[in-house]
């Protein structure tokens, strides 16, 4: 088994309402898929009434920490000395959140305690990978 860190992050929707709408987030890390996040939303606040899980760069969420990044359908910001924001882009629509910096600094901190950004490489299984790709493509 693989070690994966989780946490529950309060997260705010930002939208046209007075106040921003509180929202469940967690963020998953998993040691067999390094490079990757998760953010995790419980079907109670999405459309289809389905959990939603967002994938993307684990490097895209610590560098938005500092400066924009982003390309494409999530975008990561600071706002201010202890906000950081999240725009997550979709055929749907778009999501503005609006998180603490310290807890997804937390997260990411813990995540890089598990595979340290230099070993991300490393921890890839590209055989495993290669032949879930080659067992899909023949089935």
């Amino acid at each position: 088994m693989f070690p994966t860190v989780e946490q529950s992050v309060p997260a705010h929707l930002i939208s046209d309402a007075p106040q921003p709408a509180p929202l469940p987030v967690t963020l998953s890390y998993r040691a067999d898929d390094p490079l990757a996040v998760r953010m995790v939303f419980p079907a109670a606040v999405s459309l289809s009434g389905a959990t939603v899980t967002w994938t993307f760069a684990r490097s895209l969420l610590d560098a938005g920490l500092h400066t924009p990044s982003g390309t494409g359908d999530v975008h990561v910001w600071p706002c201010g000395r202890t906000q950081t924001m999240v725009e997550l882009r979709s055929p749907e629509g778009v999501a503005l959140l609006r998180f603490a910096t310290g807890r997804l600094r937390h997260f990411l901190l813990h995540s890089y305690a598990t595979v340290p950004a230099e070993l991300e490489t490393r921890a890839i299984d590209i055989d495993s990978g290669l032949a879930s790709l080659l067992g899909e493509a023949r089935g």
